[in-house]
């Protein structure tokens, strides 16, 4: 059965999706007592070591092949792990979840455009009109409806932050297909250590500056949600899922971080749904459907 789980790009990409929205409201509601390089390593630490006696078995099978391609899976942890995670911490100490999720919509956009600069990619009219209007429904979302208020919407520089974090995970996205041929498990693995090695130095300035993490229920809880699910499974489906159709149609799935965003926040925050939270899902619906057509692959 979880073969057959692994060979459901749709589903994959969607589960990927969804726990990175949560990703998202976890650490904006914690952002005023956890510090983001903190959250940060011990997302990936906590990752790190609940990989390791499900992974060390495929490591040492894939040693002599992750040795050879040890430059590609460096660069790739680099960009898409450790870069990544700690710019979009750090954006959102200084930014609304709101300008997070409608930056984090461009980014089906970039990964086109990374595919087109670095590899010229083709991009199929049928496959630009679902990007287009997946775009427009994840921004009716966004902007609740409301689209004097995405215009209104003010750039500092935790928005600057998560504008480079999207563009390097766009440009992990499309270099996914230089990965050697490994396992998963190692996979993963290899690029959760090379980030723990980078943050940790990182943190241990955080700290020494005065914002030392705080142990508490609420910081175990977000580690322990933000270590299982956006770290170990979103990373794990999101790779698979380029692997079986591109980082072209896999981008749009990004369309449902502010779908599912805001449904988790009618569900655990008390808002109240909204026309615009329908009419958004069904633009990215249909959107996606429309992108994902294999004669626009």
């Amino acid at each position: 059965m979880s073969r057959r789980l692994f060979d459901l790009p749709y589903l994959l990409l969607s589960l990927a999706a969804l726990f990175w929205a949560g990703n998202f409201i976890i650490a904006r509601a914690v952002h005023g007592i956890v510090p983001p390089f903190g959250l940060v390593f011990w997302r990936w630490f906590g990752a790190f070591l609940i990989l390791t006696p499900f992974a060390i078995k495929a490591v040492r099978a894939d040693w002599p092949m992750l040795k050879q391609h040890w430059l590609i899976v460096l660069a790739l942890a680099l960009v898409g792990v450790a870069s990544f995670n700690a710019l979009v911490y750090l954006g959102l100490q200084s930014t609304t979840a709101l300008n997070a999720l409608l930056l984090q919509s461009a980014m089906p956009l970039l990964i086109v455009a990374f595919g087109w600069i670095l590899f010229r990619d083709a991009v199929k009219p049928l496959q630009g009109f679902g990007i287009a209007l997946s775009l427009i429904g994840a921004a009716a979302i966004v902007g609740r409806g409301d689209w004097q208020a995405l215009a209104g919407l003010g750039l500092n520089i935790g928005d600057v932050l998560i504008f480079i974090a999207v563009a390097l995970w766009a440009v992990y996205s499309v270099l996914l297909r230089k990965r050697p041929k490994l396992h998963p498990l190692t996979f993963t693995y290899a690029t959760v250590a090379v980030s723990v090695i980078v943050l940790a130095p990182l943190y241990g300035w955080e700290s020494y500056t005065g914002s030392p993490m705080q142990v508490n229920w609420p910081t175990i809880g977000a580690v322990a949600y933000v270590a299982i699910f956006p770290s170990i499974l979103s990373y794990t489906f999101w790779n698979r899922g380029v692997d079986l159709i591109g980082a072209n149609r896999a981008g749009l799935f990004i369309h449902l971080m502010p779908l599912f965003g805001s449904f988790m926040a009618i569900a655990f925050l008390g808002e109240a749904l909204q026309l615009y939270h329908l009419l958004g899902a069904a633009l990215i619906l249909v959107g996606l459907v429309i992108a994902s057509r294999r004669k626009s692959s």
